[in-house]
């Protein structure tokens, strides 16, 4: 047992830890579904973890540059090497060609010096440090070397850096590759402040959080300089321009203008004084705020402004319909009783904002007060059709109007200098363009909106497009090229998508439909949903939800959507007025008679002329729909690299880690899937015809014809790289993480280097030719000594044809002579006969020897005379013959006349013998007949019998038929239900999965949220009763298992794996003990499985010579019939007397570390004893090594802990033998001898 529990404490592992992610410790203890871990930290207690949360810890962590370096490629090292790397104030890293990017939240200024870019200029990927610069240069190196356009899809939560990240990619793009006749590049750099203070804001999470979306692509000429750009936007969050949480701001640009505008300009903006309530659009709270500069971006804002063209008039337009928008929110209402019914009118604090507003606007304050109090309305039936009509409006409507003519203002505009910002770096044609994607990341809080809906949808499309090109795609071409590698399952979200978007019952088609009724309500949009997609998985009530916040809405006010990243409940309250966005005609009128022409403009580009009366209809989800359409066909037309920005912790605070948080994110990103895919991956690859061309131009003219194939092949060995490094497909060559920068890298060195290189190419060339050769010589000798060979064999043949010409001139003389030979068995037939005579016997004796004398001189003158001829012996071969036949006539008719005297005497005895026989027969037929009769009776009632019996077996075998077919219709039932199973069961774990998820993005929403909530939500489910209620899941198989009786009659899942242990190794009872075994086996298969699993990447087993479990292919016969989940308990219906045979095994096998060795041919022998169903002893047996003996209870971990039945050694021919030869091979090599349980229980009963 101690040496059992050492064995698992060498082993370090990281076990999940909910603040951390991960903690480090030891196995002490193997559960029924889980590992019982000892964290290293001191003090800690033991927790237990769910098997496939653990993994395996490098002993000596190491720092790398790319995850795909460490020996373990597995979740929990990837965000060791992160919080490593980021202790060093190192902030980037690869995962393959994937960067990983921590917002640090300071500055970093040596990171992004032009020194710093310079030095990435060119250099492959890989080679350098991971940056956002290395990056940037990929995209546009593989624009440039494949002629096709990019794409570098920035993503990750907000406040994890996408912003930033973006900027300092263009500023790379336009610094290095920028053309030397315009400052295109310049403008659009110069465009990011102009935008950001437009479509930026101070949020929870972030100070400069995006909340638009953008496309921002920089398009090259065929020189693959910057010829133009142009930036395409989406999703505007026109809500924060009316209201924001109280931590937030609303968009920087009203901030900038009110804190760093000069007075003149603020005079004129009627800016100069604040209201007395301040600006009501502008949360108090946020005037300012710390770490913002409101007054030095208002300079940057302006500079911005001009480096794209805006001129003086054209930026004060844009500033006074910022203004009209900021004293738009101090209209205030009130009701008007004063009339026959109650309207509203502006009440006196709000008549300053009014007169200023439609000052800043142009229009005629009386004009606007009406506009927003009333609507027009014309009649399209009846007698008086065409009548307009005057509609008042209520204090709350009137409100609305005001807060949809504000969004409308602000939208328009800030589509206006989106424009007017792609037109200060137009171009004519391209080549190809670099697009760098930035859009607001996966968001999530206690109470979500329709903006976080369109920001998670959006996130859904990326985040499948992520996995299509990153996993699905990868995998296929991995089939394509015929390349050996190991599938990876990945979660498709699909039919998420298809919640949101399908029609004609997806969420934004059911919404679209709401808005279009005369009375919609966000109420019943919310009945609709649940009603319809009242079983998809995808979709919840809020009173599922884990936080107390959620639960505390109705169900038809919110629906929960498990998204990839997490569950997420949205408050549908606004859902239907977000969406309509839609505005009275008679305020889009007004603004027609503006006498801005700015204004005029915007408004004019949107008009419907012909809805003169009506709302005008917009529907935002499904223009959003088709944007990210054509959006998600841009990036599928283009190549892709991905920039993963992870947000350090919750706080926006330098120097803190938060691994729980982080994980999360990783998960959220993918970055798991590719983990699995990149342990036998290839991310890196080139076309053979492409790398040839564009190396061929390097290269002396001997090597530039060769084939493509040949070329790779020779370069690579020329460098010496090794066969693992790269792999050959049917067109392209893979290279390993890291292996093509290098090949590039020595490719693009100094002349020197590459002469170097070309001589070491010319000499593997000429080392390959000169083994062609040898290999020809070699075959010329092998030809030389088989024409030697066949002249020795062609005497050999000779010599058998002389041969065979003497047998056939000498075969008539010695065939005669064997002939006559055998006239010599007539003799001695003849000597028998004279033998038995009783007259004659000398004369006949005297004949006999005469012939005898004629034989011997007939041969003597056959082998005297060779001239004979075939005719002259069958001549002497006819007399002889005569004579011996005349001869051997005469004795038989003497024997034959002294047979008939013998024979008259017998017969006259015979017939007095006849005569007592008759009597007596006479007597025996009389009782004989009797007899008959007897059994002719009881033959008939045998028959009777038998065709009864007959009747009852024909009755049988059709009885066996239809039992038998009733079984295999079964049977074929048991089949489908098995398949069904298998699907519920694959169900289950993507559930089980998600479940996860959603439960971890809770504890982060709870984490975030409980700094800022009274009192706190806090989740009811902690870690413990998640893993356990995941276990009992487990459990739960959709396979309901037959199970053992002594499985059903002892409940073990709790007992520890020494508990089993000991009982296994003491106890009498027979039902307990195999119970015990078959937990205990059960759960050695777990953790070897586990082990298998989270194994080291460079295949090295830390001793070449520890046992092996069992043979190689006993391993694979159990992997195959068990594939597919955690392995169930035996099924066996036997005796407990079966269960306890002893049976014992030898077969023959190879280590797989002698496999490797060259010309290893020595097979050594693994014999093993099993007790019952359960392994005993096991022995591995060489010829050049010490034997290694192993015992069931002290070495289990060593030990094949597969069932008898598992292994089907039973089944195997010749595998079996005697128990005293295992015994005899165990006491030969030092064994003790095995007491059985059984045994043992005697021994206590005495």
């Amino acid at each position: 047992q101690n040496k059992t529990t050492a064995l698992m404490e060498t082993q370090l592992v990281w076990a999940p830890q909910q603040e951390d992610g991960f903690q480090l410790g030891h196995i002490v203890d193997l559960g029924a579904e889980t590992f019982t871990i000892q964290p290293l930290a001191k003090g800690s207690k033991p927790t237990q973890a769910v098997i496939d949360r653990v993994f395996p810890a490098e002993e000596e962590p190491k720092i790398v540059d790319d995850n795909c370096s460490l020996l373990y490629l597995n979740e929990a090292t990837l965000l060791n090497n992160l919080r490593l790397r980021f202790k060093k104030k190192t902030i980037y890293t690869f995962v393959a060609n994937i960067l990983l990017s921590v917002n640090p939240y300071e500055l970093y200024k040596h990171l992004y010096s032009v020194e710093t870019m310079r030095s990435y200029q060119g250099v492959s990927l890989g080679l350098k440090p991971p940056h956002v610069f290395a990056i940037a240069d990929k995209a546009y190196r593989e624009m440039k070397a494949y002629k096709s356009s990019q794409a570098i899809i920035v993503s990750g939560e907000s406040g994890a850096g996408k912003t930033e990240s973006t900027k300092y990619i263009l500023r790379y793009l336009t610094e290095l590759y920028g053309g030397s006749a315009s400052h295109i590049e310049e403008r659009i750099v110069a465009a990011n402040p102009l935008l950001e203070s437009f479509g930026n804001a101070k949020t929870m999470r972030n100070n400069n959080s995006s909340r638009f979306g953008k496309f921002v692509e920089v398009h090259f000429n065929e020189k693959h300089q910057i010829v133009g750009g142009h930036i395409s936007h989406y999703l505007l969050e026109k809500s924060r321009v009316v209201g924001q949480w109280s931590e937030e701001r609303n968009y920087h640009v009203f901030y900038r203008l009110l804190a760093g505008a000069p007075s003149s300009l603020k005079k004129t903006l009627f800016l100069d004084k604040t209201p007395k309530n301040g600006f009501l659009y502008l949360s108090p709270l946020s005037l300012k705020s710390a770490g913002i500069d409101d007054t030095a971006d208002f300079k940057n804002l302006v500079e911005s402004m001009k480096n794209v063209g805006l001129s003086d008039r054209e930026q004060e337009d844009i500033f006074r319909l910022v203004s009209a928008v900021l004293w738009m929110g101090n209209i205030s209402f009130e009701e008007d009783s004063s009339g026959k019914q109650t309207t509203s009118r502006v009440d006196k604090q709000g008549q300053e904002a009014l007169a200023n507003t439609a000052n800043l606007l142009q229009l005629a304050p009386e004009d606007l007060h009406t506009a927003l109090t009333s609507r027009i309305m014309t009649t399209t039936r009846g007698g008086a059709m065409g009548t307009v009509y005057q509609v008042p409006l209520k204090k709350e409507q009137a409100a609305y109007a005001r807060d949809a003519l504000a969004k409308t203002l602000y939208t328009r505009l800030f589509d206006k200098l989106v424009k007017r910002v792609n037109t200060c770096f137009p171009f004519e044609t391209s080549s190809s363009y670099i697009g760098v994607l930035d859009i607001a990341g996966f968001e999530y809080f206690q109470v979500n909106s329709f903006e976080q809906f369109c920001i998670n949808y959006c996130n859904e499309k990326l985040q499948q497009f992520f996995n299509r090109r990153v996993l699905k795609d990868e995998q296929e071409l991995y089939r394509r090229e015929m390349l050996a590698f190991t599938d990876v399952e990945f979660t498709d979200n699909q039919d998420c998508i298809n919640l949101i978007e399908a029609a004609p019952v997806g969420l934004i088609n059911l919404l679209d439909e709401q808005c279009k009724l005369p009375q919609a309500s966000d109420v019943n949009f919310t009945d609709r949903v649940h009603k319809e997609h009242s079983s998809h998985f995808r979709l919840m009530v809020p009173r599922k939800s884990k936080l107390i916040a959620h639960r505390n809405l109705r169900d038809e006010e919110g629906m929960i959507i498990r998204h990839f990243a997490g569950a997420v409940c949205y408050s549908t309250k606004g859902f239907v007025d977000k969406n309509n966005d839609a505005l009275h005609d008679s305020l889009e009128q007004l603004m027609l008679e503006s006498k801005d022409p700015m204004i005029k403009e915007l408004v004019a580009e949107n008009v419907d002329k012909k809805a003169t009366g009506k709302l005008i209809f917009i529907s935002i989800g499904a223009n959003f729909r088709k944007q990210l359409a054509k959006l998600m066909e841009k990036l599928y037309s283009t190549g892709s690299s991905f920039i993963r920005c992870i947000k350090p912790n919750s706080h926006m605070k330098p120097g803190e880690f938060h691994g729980g948080s982080i994980l999360s994110q990783l998960q959220c990103a993918g970055m798991v899937s590719v983990l699995e895919l990149m342990q036998g991956g290839y991310p890196s690859r080139a076309n053979f015809n492409d790398l040839y061309n564009m190396y061929k131009s390097l290269l002396p003219p001997k090597l530039q014809r060769l084939q493509p194939r040949l070329f790779c092949e020779a370069l690579f060995r020329a460098l010496g790289m090794l066969p693992s490094d790269y792999a050959f497909g049917m067109s392209k060559v893979f290279f390993k993480p890291g292996k093509f920068a290098l090949f590039d890298q020595i490719m693009h060195s100094d002349p020197e280097n590459l002469a170097q290189l070309i001589a070491k190419v010319e000499h593997w060339l000429i080392r390959k030719r000169w083994k062609k050769l040898i290999f020809g010589a070699i075959s010329v000798l092998k030809l030389a000594k088989k024409i030697q060979y066949r002249n020795q064999h062609a005497v050999v043949i000779q010599k058998w044809v002389r041969m065979f010409l003497a047998v056939r001139r000498h075969r008539p003389r010695y065939m005669g002579i064997k002939k006559i030979g055998l006239l010599r068995t007539q003799l001695d037939q003849m000597s028998l006969i004279v033998s038995k005579l009783k007259e004659n016997k000398s004369k006949f004796t005297a004949d006999i020897d005469t012939i005898q004398v004629a034989i011997v001189n007939a041969i003597q003158t056959i082998r005297e005379n060779p001239k004979l001829g075939r005719a002259m012996i069958e001549q002497k071969y006819t007399e002889l013959q005569s004579m011996a036949e005349t001869k051997l006539g005469q004795l038989l008719e003497q024997e034959v006349q002294q047979k008939e005297k013998e024979e008259a005497e017998r017969l006259r005895k015979i017939q007095e013998e006849m005569e007592m026989e008759r009597k007596r027969r006479e007597e025996e037929t009389a009782r004989r007949q009797a007899e008959e009769e007897e059994r002719e009776q009881r033959r008939r009632e045998e028959e009777e019998e038998r065709v009864l019996r007959q009747e009852m077996e024909d009755r049988r075998r059709v009885e066996e038929e239809e039992r038998k077919k009733i079984e295999e219709s079964m049977q074929a039932e048991l089949a489908k239900l098995s398949l069904l199973e298998a699907e519920e069961e694959a169900l289950r774990r993507q559930q089980e999965e998600q479940e996860r998820m959603d439960y971890e993005l809770a504890c982060r929403i709870a984490e975030v949220e409980a700094t800022s909530a009274s009192g706190g939500d806090v989740i009811e489910t902690q870690s413990i009763a998640m893993e356990s209620r995941l276990a009992r899941k487990t459990l739960k198989r959709g396979v309901k298992q037959k199970q053992p009786e002594s499985a059903k009659k002892y409940d073990l899942k709790k007992w520890k794996y020494a508990e089993l242990r000991d009982t296994i190794n003491t106890s009498c009872e027979i039902e307990l003990l195999n119970a015990c075994r078959e937990e205990f086996h059960r759960r050695l298969r777990v953790y070897n499985a586990w082990k298998m699993k989270n194994k080291r990447r460079d295949d090295k087993q830390t001793d070449p010579n520890a046992p092996q479990r069992a043979p190689q292919d006993i391993i694979q016969i159990a992997e195959q019939t068990g594939k597919g989940g955690p392995p169930p308990l035996p099924q066996r219906t036997v005796s407990i007397i079966e269960d306890q045979k002893q049976r014992y095994f030898k077969i023959p096998f190879i280590r797989p570390s002698d496999q490797s060795k060259k010309g290893y041919r020595k097979k050594g022998w693994w014999l093993a004893h099993f007790d019952g169903q359960w392994i005993a002893r096991q022995m591995e047996l060489h010829p050049d090594k010490q034997a290694i003996l192993l015992v069931a209870g002290v070495d289990d971990l060593e030990m094949c802990e597969l069932s008898l039945d598992e292994t089907r050694l039973a089944q195997k021919p010749g595998a079996e033998v005697l128990e005293k030869d295992f015994e005899t091979v165990w006491l030969k090599y030092g064994g003790k001898t095995y007491t059985r349980p059984t045994q043992r229980a005697k021994e206590v009963a005495k």
